[in-house]
């Protein structure tokens, strides 16, 4: 995908894709190639990424 004009998220680098989703112009710092989102909505898809917290109830 041909996309030009700066990132949308950082506003300095030069914009390489587009966001799947929202359709924000990122450069590959803040593009996640393998979901096709901006790091934005990619946050938002994946929020506890990392995270070793389990939720359970014990009796």
């Amino acid at each position: 995908m041909s996309v030009s004009g700066l990132c949308q998220i950082c506003e300095s680098r030069p914009a390489k894709e587009r966001c799947d989703n929202c359709g924000t112009l990122a450069c590959e710092q803040h593009y996640e190639r393998g979901l096709g989102l901006c790091a934005d909505c990619a946050a938002q898809a994946q929020p506890d990424r990392g995270s070793d917290e389990v939720d359970t109830h014990r009796f």
